[in-house]
């Protein structure tokens, strides 16, 4: 099972809304479409109806990367199992056009959709791999970025489970403002300690006197 391609459908669709910048990717029917990526049969059904039910989707998504991040993972599994029982997916057996050294189809499981919608399509494939992510690896692979202000969400799939950021970009500019934290601090931590052996030699010469 393609486990990070189906469950990349979530991340994708949390990260059009950044709540805290008050920005939002997602305003048009084109947007909708640039997240099916290359599934472009199911990107074409979308319609401005689909701007809505998407917003609403994300929202849900959202709600189980926090209830995740939080460590709530039994609201996080709740969240989801919502999602999966209104958008519900067929498994089917796909080679598509791929083949092996002998010719032969690479057979492997694929997610069927059968929506009404766009937004139903999309939300069964969404939540479905998020699942599949969540059983296989964990609740707590489910994160949201720690980078402030930014909350993308992101899986992490680090072998010893470290990950806290959703880019290279947030964990350096992390790290960099660790440092000047930590220099910030080491410099007051200075000042105080002169300032202390200053106030110590004047009340040293005061009593020579």
């Amino acid at each position: 099972m393609e486990l990070a391609y189906y469950s990349d459908y979530a991340v994708r669709l949390v990260n059009t809304e950044e709540p805290t910048r008050g920005k939002d990717a997602l305003t048009s029917v084109d947007a909708v479409r640039g997240l099916f990526g290359a599934n472009q049969s199911a990107a074409r059904r979308a319609t401005e109806a689909d701007l809505t039910r998407f917003r609403s989707v994300r929202g849900r998504l959202r709600s189980v990367f926090e209830a995740a991040d939080g460590g709530d993972e039994t609201l996080a599994v709740d969240l989801l199992n919502s999602l999966l029982l209104e958008f519900p997916v067929s498994p089917q057996i796909s080679g598509h056009d791929v083949r092996d050294d002998d010719g032969r189809p690479l057979w492997h499981m694929h997610l069927a959709d059968h929506p009404s919608n766009a937004t139903a399509g999309y939300a069964a494939i969404a939540a479905m791999g998020l699942a599949f992510h969540l059983t296989e690896y964990g609740v707590d692979r489910l994160g949201l970025c720690e980078a402030p202000p930014c909350r993308n969400a992101y899986l992490d799939t680090s072998t010893n489970r470290s990950r806290r950021y959703c880019s290279d970009r947030c964990a350096t500019r992390a790290n960099v403002a660790a440092y000047r934290a930590r220099k910030r601090l080491e410099t007051g931590r200075a000042d105080s300690t002169g300032r202390a052996a200053e106030s110590a030699q004047t009340t040293s010469a005061s009593g020579e006197r």
